[in-house]
C-alpha cells in the first residue's frame, strides 16, 4: 500500500509518524502546494492531509487514491462532490481535539475578559515597577460569576465549553438547529444581544459562511467578548476588526482566519499589540494527546476502509 503525506509540518514536529509506516510504504512532505498536489498523489492509494486542497483542479491529471484522509475533523477544503463522481472515499477524524479546542476557548475568553494581556504587558513594560503603587487595577475587570456566554454551534465542544462556562457560574445560551437538554437554545440575533461572552463552535457550509457580521456584531454588547475557534470565515472579519477599532466590541480572540497563515492584509493584522485582542496560530486543536489520538484515528480509518468497512466516512 502506497501512502502519501501531504503536509506533515502542519501535524507538528514533535509528532511520531512511525506508526502510519506499518501501515505501508509512506512517503512524507512537509508542505505541498497547489500545483504540486498532483504529481505527489498520483497512484497512490491513500493520501493523508490537514490543510491541502483537493479537488479538480489540484488533481487534475493524477491517478486518483482510494482513499482520502483528513487529519481533522472539518474537511471543507475536500471537494466532496469531485471525490464522489470519482469514485474516492474521504475520511475525516471527529472528536479527537474536543478538549483541546474548549481549553483554548476558555483560555482566551478568560484573558480577554479578565484583561490580562493589559496587566501582563503593564508589568513587562516596567511601569508597575516604576510606578509605586503596589498593585494596578486599570483597565477595570469583572468577575465571570453571573454573566451569560453564549455557545454559537453547540456539538462537542460547545458543550465541553458549557460545562466549564458553568462551573464559573455563567448562565449558557446556545444556538443549536434543535433542541438539546439542560441548555437554553435561543436564536442568534437574541444570543448577540444578551451574551457577555460568544464562543464560535461552528463546521464552516454554505449556511455559516459569514454567520457572524456586521448586523450581529451591531447587537452585542460594547464590552461583549467574541472567541472565534471554528473556521476564519464564519465571521466576517473585516467587520470584527473594525468593531474592535470603533471600541463596538469588548475583547476578540481568534485562532483561525479566512486566509491561513494570516497575510499581513488581513483585517485582523491591524489589531496586533493591542490590549483587548489575542490572536493565535491555528494552534487550539493541537495539544500533543490531541494529534496522538487523531494519527490512531487516521490509522484505524486506514484499516476499516481496506477491509471493507464504512468508518469515519463523510463522502
Amino acid at each position: 500500500m502506497k501512502i502519501v503525506v501531504l503536509d506533515a509540518a502542519t501535524l507538528g514536529a514533535d509528532l511520531d509518524l512511525s506508526p502510519l509506516f506499518a501501515c505501508g510504504e509512506v512517503s512524507v512532505f512537509e508542505n505541498t502546494g497547489a500545483g504540486e498536489v498532483a504529481r505527489r498523489v498520483d497512484g497512490a492509494d491513500v493520501v493523508v492531509l490537514n490543510k491541502v486542497k483537493m479537488n479538480a483542479d489540484t488533481l487534475a491529471g493524477a491517478r486518483l487514491p482510494a482513499l482520502i484522509c483528513v487529519a481533522a475533523t472539518g474537511y471543507d477544503n475536500v471537494d466532496l462532490d469531485f471525490c464522489r463522481q470519482n469514485g474516492v472515499a474521504v475520511c475525516n477524524v471527529a472528536g479527537y481535539s474536543t478538549d483541546s479546542v474548549a481549553e483554548i476557548t476558555v483560555t482566551l475568553a478568560l484573558a480577554l475578559f479578565c484583561r490580562l494581556p493589559a496587566y501582563s504587558r503593564f508589568v513587562e513594560s516596567g511601569a508597575y515597577t516604576r510606578g509605586g503603587v503596589a498593585n494596578c487595577l486599570v483597565p477595570p475587570y469583572k468577575e465571570l460569576r453571573g454573566k451569560i456566554w453564549g455557545i454559537v454551534g453547540y456539538g462537542s465542544i460547545g458543550a465541553q465549553v458549557a460545562a466549564v462556562a458553568r462551573a464559573f457560574g455563567c448562565h449558557v445560551l446556545a444556538v443549536k438547529r434543535t433542541p438539546a437538554a439542560g441548555v437554553d437554545v435561543v436564536p442568534l440575533d437574541e444570543l448577540c444581544r444578551r451574551a457577555d461572552v460568544i464562543s464560535v463552535h461552528l463546521p464552516l457550509t454554505d449556511a455559516t459562511r459569514g454567520i457572524i457580521g456586521e448586523r450581529e456584531l451591531a447587537l452585542m454588547k460594547k464590552d461583549a467578548i467574541l472567541v472565534n475557534v471554528a473556521r476564519g470565515a464564519v465571521i466576517d472579519e473585516a467587520a470584527a476588526a473594525k468593531a474592535v477599532k470603533e471600541g463596538r466590541l469588548g475583547g476578540l480572540g481568534a485562532d483561525v482566519y479566512t486566509t491561513e497563515p494570516m497575510p499581513e492584509n488581513h483585517p485582523f493584522y491591524a489589531l496586533l499589540g493591542k490590549d483587548n485582542v489575542l490572536l493565535t496560530p491555528h494552534m487550539a486543536w493541537g495539544a500533543v494527546e490531541a494529534r496522538e489520538r487523531c494519527l490512531a484515528e487516521i490509522i484505524e480509518n486506514i484499516g476499516a476502509f481496506f477491509r471493507g468497512e464504512r468508518r469515519s466516512r463523510v463522502d
